[in-house]
């Protein structure tokens, strides 16, 4: 068993639900941030919400959801420690475990549909991280600010 937090903005809330309940009928845990409504509020918070929960907790994993799921994504990277991966697919939701070792699943709700929804939460779930070679590009990732010394 996983623990998940999820946690999305307005244009992602409707979503939320469903995807609690597929979750739990996986056999895993899952903690809702919020929000409460449909209200418009902004993901920056809500994926801040979610990036504080999984570094206190060490082994979780957090399920953002925005419209596309891009704002979301990119304010959840903006916190070292984090992996939060934009995906459309199993096949993407596979790969960014294997091979970068992500710790948040990202979509859109009006991007991606509830079958290939419950593909990627099952395959994020089940995949784990390869390490190996990919373990030194985590490692830059987390130590790196991309300037002139940047190693390629």
């Amino acid at each position: 068993m996983k623990k998940f937090y999820i946690a999305t903005d307005h244009a992602g809330y409707a979503l939320k639900a469903y995807v609690k309940e597929y979750v739990q009928e996986l056999g895993h845990e899952i903690i809702d941030l919020g929000p409460e409504s449909a209200d418009r509020v902004d993901y920056p918070d809500y994926a801040k919400k979610c990036t504080e929960a999984i570094l206190s907790d060490k082994g979780s994993f957090g399920i953002l959801i925005c419209g596309t799921g891009i704002g979301i994504s990119i304010a959840a990277n903006k916190v070292s420690g984090i992996r939060a991966a934009l995906c459309h697919d199993g096949y993407t939701a596979k790969l960014t475990r294997q091979h970068n070792d992500a710790n948040i699943l990202c979509f859109g709700e009006r991007v991606v549909g509830k079958g290939v929804i419950e593909e990627m939460i099952e395959v994020f779930a089940n995949t784990e991280f390869e390490g190996g070679r990919h373990a030194g590009r985590i490692a830059k990732i987390e130590n790196c600010a991309f300037g002139a010394d940047f190693n390629h």
